[in-house]
Order: structure tokens, then sequence, then C-alpha cells
């Protein structure tokens, strides 16, 4: 009888998990069509990223603050004065858009291995943090097609539209 109890809570939990009560089935998309230099009046290098926040659970999620610092790069917490939500609630299969500020202090610092993005989340059994490391991105160039890590994208796009000519 005990055996049989736990062999019946362990497929529970199994459940939870899977249709991602526990732990969300995320898939996130930082867009690098609206990417551009800002450049402040202190002349701080920053720029402004839209995320897709997919839901690919069966489980509602909501995802609250998402946080990297690393070498050379900083993704700022959400900013109310620009409309940015702190926390957006995604449905089963469904998307919601988050905008964060990254600011770049050193763009030849940015390191090249994909580094991971802290969050947190809230589902109907309960909350937790956890880390995601986005998709490679694929730039173009003279000699065809590349895999970047993404911080080391978006930080070769803003940094090099920052110094050049056309931007100015």
């Amino acid at each position: 009888m005990v055996i049989s109890g736990c062999l019946v809570l362990a497929v529970f939990a199994q459940l939870l998990w899977w249709i991602g009560a526990i732990t969300p089935y995320i898939r996130w998309q930082p867009n690098d069509f609206f990417l551009h230099a800002d450049v402040d009046k202190n002349g701080v290098l920053s720029t402004v990223v839209h995320i897709d926040v997919d839901n690919e659970g069966v489980t509602p999620v909501t995802i609250g603050e998402i946080s990297a610092e690393m070498p050379g790069l900083r993704l700022l917490p959400a900013d109310r004065t620009r409309d940015e939500r702190s926390e957006v609630t995604v449905g089963p299969g469904g998307v919601e858009v988050l905008t964060r500020r990254i600011v770049i202090t050193d763009c030849a610092a940015v390191p090249y291995e994909p580094q991971p993005i802290r969050y947190t989340y809230r589902t109907w059994i309960g909350s937790g943090s956890a880390e995601v490391t986005w998709d490679s991105w694929r730039m173009d160039g003279p000699e065809g097609s590349l895999a970047v890590a993404w911080q080391r994208g978006i930080a070769s796009k803003v940094c090099n539209e920052a110094v050049s000519s056309d931007w100015f």
C-alpha cells in the first residue's frame, strides 16, 4: 500500500512537472529588428530589446523580473516611466512581449559564449526563479551566416551603429 501511494505521488508530481505547473516551459526570443543605438546626455550607450515570451506549457505562468549582468552588458529592470511592464502573464500556448533596456558599458568586453538570464516566475502551484540561456543569433557577413551568442549579437549591432557615420 505504501509503495502504491508513493508511486501515485511520483506520477502526480511528474504530471505537474510535465504541464509546466512546477517549472514553466518558456521559449524566449529577443527580437533584433527594433534594436538601435541610443546614447544619452551622459554618454551611456544602450538599446531597447523586445523579448517574445512564448509559454509552451499548458499552465498559465507569470514572468516577473528578468536580469542579467555580465562584463560589458547589463539588462536593466523594468522602467515604468518607459511603459515597461515589470511582470507579464502568459496563458497556455500564448505569447507576450517584454521590453527591457540593455546598457552596454564596454563593447569589447561582452562575452562570446552565451550567458544566462535570470528570471522569476509564478504558476498556480507556486513560484520560483530560474535561469535560461537564449538561443544564438545568426549574423550575416561577407562569408555567409555565423552563429553568435545572443548578447554578442546585440552588442555588435548596437556598438557598430553607435560608431557608424550613418548614425551621426
